[in-house]
């Protein structure tokens, strides 16, 4: 193990609401850094100033333009006996924020990495959304082109977790209704704008009604809950009939199959079977 001395990487949660939210723990982990590391320098003073904290740390610039020439610096600190506290502009840093990368540099060097018990949006919309929470899983930002949004949600159809997602709010409408195409209508989904904030909004509905709401716009941080797939009992000839739609488009039957048998827990082998037992009538040579 690297010889660190007190040598400490700090992930400290910052408020995603007010700045009264702040905790004791992480105006005492500011207040006792060496360096701090923002992603927004400015931001990050106006939350020193709104919270009375005063430290002695430098503090440098963390964020996606910088991280991988700003990374080796601030593990070199670390490993020289200084104590980096990681911030981001709201919320949990490495959680779909600047973090991973210097994480992930400090565990290859055996060097501590420890967190300030903080604040996360995606807790908080699970817990308010009424939606199942015993099992969830996150997903985080789906991808900005349409076509692979749609592939992504087509590999999560199945999902019977509540899933969890973060969207920026002009792009909303867009993902409400590609996310209505793909799993229905009538899919309970709960968007949540401005967690803890003075103007929070919370609305519960099914997908479609959800983006006919977010037509004319939406302002603020975006938090959406889904709910999984209910269970769904098929048949070969039900799966069937999805596997000829997709060799009918220009699909293999080969991964037809593998995807509509993942998709609906049909036995692949046996579904396969069936496929070429009538793959004149597909089609498929």
């Amino acid at each position: 193990m690297e010889d660190s001395a007190d040598g400490t990487l700090v992930l400290a949660g910052t408020p995603i609401g007010s700045h009264t939210h702040a905790s004791q723990a992480l105006r005492d982990a500011l207040a006792l850094a060496d360096v701090v590391a923002a992603e927004d320098t400015r931001r990050f003073a106006t939350l020193l100033h709104r919270i009375g904290v005063t430290t002695r740390a430098k503090v440098v610039s963390y964020f996606e333009g910088n991280e991988a020439t700003r990374t080796p610096e601030l593990v070199g600190a670390i490993a020289s006996g200084q104590r980096v506290v990681l911030v981001t502009d709201a919320g949990m840093p490495s959680v779909s924020d600047p973090g991973h990368r210097l994480v992930a540099a400090c565990i290859e060097r055996d060097l501590r990495v420890t967190a300030v018990p903080g604040p996360s949006a995606v807790l908080t919309a699970v817990a308010v959304s009424g939606l199942p929470s015993e099992r969830f899983c996150f997903e985080g930002f789906l991808p900005r082109k349409q076509g692979e949004r749609l592939t992504r949600m087509q590999d999560l159809a199945a999902e019977s977790r509540t899933m969890v997602f973060f969207e920026a709010p002009h792009r909303l409408h867009d993902w409400l209704q590609d996310a209505a195409r793909t799993w229905g209508p009538r899919r309970r989904a709960v968007v949540c704008r401005e967690l803890t904030k003075p103007h929070e909004e919370i609305r519960r509905a099914g997908l479609a009604e959800l983006a006919a709401w977010a037509a004319d716009g939406v302002r603020g941080e975006v938090t959406l809950v889904v709910a999984g797939a209910a269970p769904r009992e098929v048949g070969v000839d039900d799966a069937l009939t999805m596997v000829a739609e997709r060799v009918t488009a220009g699909e293999k039957l080969s991964g037809a199959v593998r995807t509509v048998a993942d998709l609906l827990g049909v036995p692949r082998k046996k579904l396969y079977e069936a496929a070429l037992a009538a793959r004149d009538t597909m089609g498929e040579t």
